[in-house]
């Protein structure tokens, strides 16, 4: 398949980058929100997930009008995280533990997408849009976390 270039190549590429993205935040709640002891910080996960959820479906309708089928996480870095939840859960298996956990995950997901959204310049505004929506809940949720450190 020949890789698109200009404003459509760099929308899909931006795209499929909030679709892992999306898919990897998801996976990360999902890992660890049955262990939160807290009422409060479970549904701040949980609803955390449904808008990963919402926006997960707008991404697909995007990616769909492009004919692409989107982007899995890099399995290597969910396998990674996987592990490296279940270490520290193991350890302390505290609401705080989970609360820095989903943190980092936070703040890697900014700044990738960060990244992302510079590197995609040539991207549509719905693409950046969508991009930018997700930076937010994902800088919103590790502000949200810190009462839980």
């Amino acid at each position: 398949m020949k890789e698109k270039v200009g404003k459509d190549g760099d929308t899909v590429k931006l795209l499929r980058e909030c679709d892992a993205g999306i898919k990897m935040g998801i996976s990360s709640i999902e890992d660890v929100v049955s262990d939160v002891k807290d009422r409060n910080f479970r549904e701040m996960l949980n609803e955390c997930k449904r808008r990963h959820e919402a926006l997960s479906i707008e991404v697909g309708a995007l990616l769909d009008e492009h004919s692409d089928l989107g982007k899995n996480p890099n399995p290597m870095a969910k396998s990674m995280s996987f592990i490296k939840t279940n270490v520290k859960m193991l350890a302390k298996p505290t609401d705080e533990t989970i609360a820095d956990l989903m943190t980092d995950g936070c703040n890697m997901g900014v700044k990738s997408l960060g990244r992302y959204l510079n590197q995609y310049k040539s991207a549509d505004q719905k693409s950046k849009d969508i991009a930018k929506n997700l930076i937010s809940l994902e800088d919103r949720l590790a502000n949200d976390l810190r009462e839980y450190l």
